[in-house]
């Protein structure tokens, strides 16, 4: 099939406009990967690094943005039930009291298009011998969960289980030789006691968090949300670069610093002819007013009175920017915060419907979600991208 061909029928997945040609790149690259091509050496022009790449003058009428659209109530939703064997007790919402469900039956539709409802035989059936690994913090866990909920119903008990490696957890879908793991490293980069018991966050070490993402074919990141932890919540006591240690530092400088070593790491460590690579954007919290933002929310924001692009998104994409080898970025912040009815709030756990106890005693989370439930659909942006 020719390569803009190709393209078209993948409808061109989105992009910021100023990373295009690093995108088409990475479209480029998939291409190969899923229909077992081969790729020469990157076509690089040697004096800027740009990409060379052939556009097609159709490119703006089939470029779907899946980042821009809304949500829309759908009684077909969800695709599993909270009795899926890999939940959290923490995002299992309606048995742990949550009295409404409509959360549950929301779908992201993109401006101009839409995104195929996930097919787990289909799923499975492109990801046959290849293992996926979703990196980062435990939003990135909660999609996780999300991932191996929607696939496992296809699978006999007998023939899928879940292996334990260090900071590493895997399902297997044996028949498929498939694995869809999840690594925890919510910084990406070192965090080590030192001296004292102190935390210290190495800006420039990754290795021990990255011997786990090597052979790996398509790999998830995220990171953001322990970046931008302050005061008693903090995730570290200092930072470390080089031999120069800081008891303080901007966050958004330090979160650069540790985004770039990462960066370094795929540009030197990562084949793109044999593993794709995608950033998933930040998940944002609605944790204002300590936390009750979220209590009590029942439908989806419709739309925002001003946009407002976060400071952790703006990092990312010029870390990305600046790398050689083609990152896809997911960018799930702008539908997501739209979602301040799908958070746990106080459904985090078993609610004891005997105690006379009134809601608003319990904490409150607005940072995870609710399974099934937003991360769900994520999944399905996740797969129409990974999609033939």
């Amino acid at each position: 099939m020719p390569l803009i061909s190709s393209l078209e029928a993948l409808k061109l997945l989105p992009l910021q406009a100023s990373m295009a040609a690093s995108f088409i790149f990475f479209l480029t690259i998939l291409l190969c990967f899923f229909h077992g091509g081969s790729s020469s050496e990157p076509w690089l022009n040697e004096e800027d690094d740009e990409v060379i790449v052939v556009q097609s003058r159709h490119d703006s009428q089939t470029r779907c943005d899946f980042s821009v659209g809304k949500w829309v109530y759908d009684q077909t939703y969800p695709l599993y039930d909270s009795n899926c064997p890999y939940l959290s007790t923490a995002v299992t919402c309606q048995k742990n009291g949550r009295p409404d469900s409509d959360y549950e039956k929301w779908k992201w539709k993109p401006q101009g298009c839409s995104i195929p409802r996930f097919d787990a035989l289909g799923f499975l059936g492109r990801m046959r011998r290849k293992r996926i690994m979703l990196v980062g913090d435990s939003i990135m866990r909660n999609q996780w969960e999300s991932l191996v909920c929607l696939v496992q119903g296809v699978i006999p008990t007998a023939r899928k289980r879940v292996t334990y490696n260090g900071v590493s957890m895997a399902f297997h879908a044996m028949d498929f030789e498939t694995s869809i793991e999840f690594s925890w490293a919510p910084l990406l980069v070192e965090l080590k006691k030192g001296d004292d018991n102190k935390r210290i966050l190495h800006l420039d070490q990754i290795e021990e968090n990255a011997k786990y993402w090597r052979g790996v074919d398509i790999l998830v990141f995220d990171s953001a949300h322990w970046w931008t932890h302050s005061d008693q919540w903090s995730s570290w006591d200092y930072l470390m670069e080089g031999n120069s240690v800081y008891k303080s530092m901007n966050p958004m400088v330090a979160y650069e610093k540790g985004l770039t070593t990462w960066a370094k790491w795929v540009d030197l460590n990562v084949d793109p002819r044999k593993t794709l690579v995608i950033f998933r954007s930040m998940s944002p919290r609605h944790n204002r007013e300590n936390g009750w933002k979220c209590y009590n929310r029942r439908q989806p924001l419709a739309f925002f009175s001003h946009q407002h692009v976060p400071e952790q998104l703006l990092v990312v994409q010029g870390v990305l920017r600046r790398m050689r080898f083609p990152v896809y970025l997911q960018d799930i912040t702008t539908m997501t915060a739209l979602r301040r009815d799908g958070h746990p709030s106080v459904y985090r756990r078993a609610m004891d419907q005997k105690e006379k106890q009134h809601p608003k005693d319990f904490s409150s989370d607005c940072s995870h979600w609710c399974l099934p439930g937003v991360p769900d659909l994520w999944n399905e942006m996740l797969s129409a991208l990974l999609k033939e």
